[in-house]
């Protein structure tokens, strides 16, 4: 059983930084795909970017390349997203998921994840 804690959301301006966390406890999480997701109100869960076990492999959703930053340490099971440029459109509760099985595999879609934080609220105002 792996279990996530995210933090560090909040409120900021539309050309502002935020950098969220993601603590994971539990076996195999240095094996395991990690990613965030995001939920608008009224939308669903939609996939942001996922990173390899290694670190050295990562997949954006288009609409954030450029300007968000996924990174993880293994040593202190830590999962980190850092996001700048932050748009109103950004607005979502942001989830941090764990990949259902161990694998190096950069999953896009929810059902390939199994594990899943209570999420954070990030707000970007206009």
């Amino acid at each position: 059983q792996v279990q996530l804690t995210e933090s560090g959301g909040g409120l900021v301006q539309a050309g502002g930084s935020l950098r969220l966390s993601c603590a994971a406890a539990g076996p195999s999480f240095s094996t395991r795909t990690m990613a965030w997701f995001r939920q608008a109100p009224g939308k669903e869960r939609e996939f942001v970017v996922a990173v390899s076990w290694s670190g050295g492999s990562t997949y954006y959703a288009d609409s954030v390349k450029g300007r968000f930053t996924i990174s993880r340490d293994n040593a202190k099971n830590t999962l980190t997203l850092q996001m700048n440029s932050l748009k109103p459109e950004d607005t979502a509760v942001y989830y941090c998921a764990a990949a259902q099985r161990t694998t190096n595999i950069l999953y896009s879609t929810t059902a390939r994840y199994g594990y899943w934080g209570q999420g954070t609220q990030v707000t970007v105002s206009s």
